[in-house]
């Protein structure tokens, strides 16, 4: 039988919703990795120490990382440090999304409960594809995106790395969203928008 051991990064939040698609799918988490240990352990799970220290237990473990952070540069970063040390992050997929076969998911991204990602589209590394939402075709999110539930992006939408489109978001088709951008949840996208901004309303608004 197929060895489905991982080590879960992160231990609050979004944590809990990525360990519990984790266990649907068949998986055993052998422990998580934080600054500190939890107060709190709904799912019973051992404590492997930070991962930013060198004598870090999950080093030691020829196993998988899955990571469970939804702050979008904090995530970033530290799926470059698990790269470095050589080691795998795992991709994991809700039985219920539907991915098309003519999309491409890379590296440690989660993709939660019916979400739909459709044809030609790219979803880069370490991307949170949220409960439910859309992503159409030929749409190419850059590395360490997250997608808020709910929200939808039209064909040939393009999003730079460690941006976040909030629940419940539309971006109209052909837009491009730089890196670092915020869009909050409800907003509608209908024009371009630049690295670094914060965007509220309908349509869209930069503050």
């Amino acid at each position: 039988m197929l060895d489905k051991s991982i080590i879960l990064v992160g231990y609050s939040g979004h944590a809990y919703v990525v360990a519990e698609t984790v266990l649907d799918n068949d998986y055993k988490i052998v422990g998580y990795s934080d600054k500190e240990e939890a107060s709190f352990n709904p799912f019973d799970l051992v404590y492997l120490g930070f991962e930013n220290e060198i004598d870090f237990i999950g080093w030691s473990k020829e196993i998988p990382f899955v990571l469970a952070i939804g702050d979008n540069v904090l995530r970033h970063r530290i799926a470059k440090l698990i790269e470095e040390r050589g080691k795998v992050l795992q991709t994991i997929i809700h039985k219920t999304a539907h991915i098309s076969k003519n999309a491409t998911i890379s590296d440690g991204t989660f993709i939660n409960k019916n979400v739909s990602v459709n044809s030609l589209a790219k979803v880069g590394k370490n991307v949170i594809l949220n409960t439910g939402c859309i992503i159409e075709h030929e749409c190419v999110l850059q590395d360490a995106v997250h997608i808020g539930p709910g929200a939808v992006l039209a064909g040939n939408v393009n999003i730079g790395e460690r941006s976040f489109v909030g629940a419940n978001a539309v971006v109209k088709q052909g837009i491009t969203i730089g890196h670092d951008v915020v869009i909050g949840a409800g907003s509608v996208i209908i024009t371009n928008i630049p690295d670094g901004k914060k965007v509220v309303g309908n349509p869209g608004r930069i503050i």
